[in-house]
């Protein structure tokens, strides 16, 4: 995921490693980083005109982790749902977007918090549900957190509070 340059602790490091690759002019490099830390073309572009003072700020870094790391894990339906609550959230409040850039923090981290809170808190599910449902097992059981739930295991995870 982070081959070349390796995983960036914040949004600072890339960009004075993006100044350093511009200054030495190695700009095959510099979108090498881009791509690798999910910073959109537009906003090499945008660098390299000097349209923009900086590669990429904690929202974009951020957000960018979270899109390469996506790739990487192909998260499907209410882990979707998950993502972009987290991408909310790097918009919303800059000390989330740069816990979530911390090197250790990672998507798949956080959705096995979230995994590991819906097996932990399985509820049985009512006969009525089940018949209603086609389903003919005889007991079925649920655990997926609410999104009140859910919000609160992500935050808690990517402000250090929950080690996955």
């Amino acid at each position: 995921m982070f081959d070349k340059f390796g995983e960036m602790n914040s949004y600072t490091e890339i960009n004075e490693l993006a100044a350093n690759l511009l200054q030495e002019g190695d700009l095959d490099s510099l979108k090498e980083l881009a791509k690798e830390n999910g910073i959109p073309d537009d906003y090499v572009e945008m660098y390299l005109e000097e349209a923009i003072p900086s590669l990429c700020d904690s929202t974009s870094a951020a957000i960018g982790k979270i899109d390469v790391e996506c790739m990487k894990l192909k998260p499907k339906e209410l882990m979707l749902d998950w993502v972009e609550y987290i991408k909310g959230l790097c918009m919303e409040n800059e000390m989330i977007a740069h816990q979530i850039r911390k090197k250790g923090k990672t998507l798949q981290g956080c959705m096995a918090v979230l995994l590991e809170y819906s097996f932990k808190n399985q509820i049985t599910v009512d006969k009525t549900i089940i018949k209603a449902a086609g389903v003919s097992a005889g007991k079925v059981t649920f655990g997926v957190p609410g999104m009140a739930k859910a919000k609160e295991l992500i935050r808690d995870y990517y402000m250090g509070g929950t080690k996955a």
